[in-house]
This record gives structure tokens, sequence and C-alpha cells, in this order.
């Protein structure tokens, strides 16, 4: 009997204490969980924030990494008109230049201005009629040089009717110093070589960078000759960069800089604004040899 009670006994304690064990950690779970939990992504930010806020506490002792910049004018400065030739094809004479040119070589061409009191555009034209009947002119010369309130040219035009000519057909030099003096002022050398075919009377029309040149005997007359010059800035690179030039893209900047350092950068000292308009007036009162 002692001996059947002893063995009873263990397998009782030991499930007594595994019950008890068992009761403590179920204890302490229920209590573990009954505490506020964050999600696992506001530890994370939480985590981060309190990195940041670290890194970015100054440190009086430490030199700056970065050293002070200032930005050049360059970068905000609008661009030079002068600049555009080397990208775009553009007038460098002003309408003005132009008829006074003509006016040095002997042509009596009339005074640049407004075509009339409502119109905003400018012009100067030369006509002389040589020989007519009742109807119309049988032998004359006619010249228009049309632009803007501004200068700018926007188109030269010619007629000829019986023009005379010499002995082997060509154009009366009297004549042709007109064109001469056209193509020459405009400056576009590439050019010039279309007066050859302007002194033989032979149709030739040019279209080169943003320009157009076309000298055409007029269809159903054998003695009537046009003459066109202006510029037709037609592809997408040549219309990106004549916008890019524009004054209608830039502003004009202050008189003066507010100063940001005595440190002598560009920010500290006075600028003087160079708007295009400014360029544009000073090549338009340039003289009239001004291909450089």
């Amino acid at each position: 009997m002692p001996s059947n009670r002893l063995s009873l006994l263990w397998p009782g304690l030991l499930i007594s204490v595994l019950l008890l064990a068992g009761t403590v950690v179920f204890y302490r779970e229920v209590h573990h969980l009954e505490e506020p939990v964050e999600p696992f992504e506001y530890r994370t930010l939480n985590k981060a924030a309190r990195s940041s806020r670290t890194a970015a506490r100054p440190d009086p002792a430490a030199p700056s990494p970065f050293p002070a910049t200032s930005i050049s004018l360059q970068l905000i400065e609008v661009p030079k008109l002068e600049l555009a030739s080397q990208f775009l094809r553009i007038w460098r004479v002003s309408g003005r230049n132009m008829c006074g040119a003509l006016r040095e070589a002997g042509i009596e061409i009339s005074e640049w201005k407004a075509a009339s009191m409502r119109n905003r555009s400018y012009e100067c034209y030369f006509q002389r009629i040589y020989e007519r009947d009742e109807v119309r002119p049988l032998s004359s010369t006619f010249v228009k040089v049309r632009g803007d309130e501004m200068g700018d040219i926007l188109e030269i035009r010619a007629k000829i009717i019986g023009p005379t000519t010499d002995a082997q057909g060509r154009l009366a030099p009297a004549v042709l110093r007109i064109f001469e003096i056209i193509v020459k002022q405009a400056c576009w050398r590439d050019f010039e070589d279309t007066l050859a075919s302007i002194q033989n009377l032979q149709n030739v029309e040019y279209e080169r960078f943003g320009s157009y040149l076309s000298f055409t005997r007029e269809a159903g007359s054998a003695n009537i000759f046009n003459f066109v010059l202006g510029l037709k800035a037609t592809s997408s690179s040549q219309v990106k960069t004549k916008t890019y030039f524009s004054t209608e893209r830039w502003l004009r900047m202050p008189a003066a800089l507010p100063r940001a350092s005595s440190s002598g950068s560009a920010w500290g000292r006075p600028y003087q604004p160079i708007a295009l308009n400014d360029v544009a007036s000073t090549r338009h009162n340039s003289s009239s040899s001004n291909c450089g």
C-alpha cells in the first residue's frame, strides 16, 4: 500500500507543477496583449523622424560641407540680339539704313516713314516710269522696302517692266545697282551669287537658312520681272530659336539687384539691363556698313 501511494504521488505532483506553469505563462501573455501596440510602419516612421531630427541638429563647431555660391548674372540675362545671327537668319540692317544706303547710291527712294496715319507698317519706295502708253507703263522700275515701327525689315520687293539691257542682253548697270545694294546690305553673303542670274535676267529662286530670294519672270509676260527678298523661318529649329530671342519672352531686369553680401559676388554689384529692344536700337542706328 505505501508503495502504491508513492507511485501515484509523483505523477500528481508533476501534473500540478505543469498546470501552475501554464497558468503563469497564460496570464503574462494576456497582460502583454492588453498593452497598446504601434503598427510596424508607425514605429519605422518615428524612428526615421528621430534620426532626421538628430541629423538636422546644427553643430556650431563643424564647418558647412557646402561652400557659399552665387548665381551668375549670365544665367538670367536676356539673350543678346547680335548673337542671334549665329543661330538664326536675321536682318542686320534696319529699314531706315537700307533706304539710306539706296539714296547714297543715287537712287531717289523716299524716306522711311509710316505707310499711312492709321497703319503701323513703315516703308520707303522708289518708282520711275521711263515709257508708258495710255493704260500702263511699258518700261519702269519699282522698289519697296517694307517693315514695322521698330525699324525691322519684313520684306523687300521690286518689279522691273521692260528693263534696259546691253548688247549681250544683260541688265543695265543702273538698275542692277539696286539689287547689288539690297543683297549686300542684308549681309547674307551666300545670296550674293544670285546677282549673276539677276544681271542675265535669268530666273532664280533661292531659299536657305530661314530666308529666301526670288527673281522670276512674271507668268504670261516675257518682259516683266519680280524680285522678293525676305525671311521665312519655317523649320521647327528656326521657329524655336526665333522664339528664344524674341523680346516678348524676356522681362527687363531691375536697375540694381539687392546686395546679398559684401563678398563682391555678382548679386552685390549693380546691374545695367540689356534689353533686346536696346540692342536692336543700337543696331538700327549703326552705319550703312554693318556686315563686320
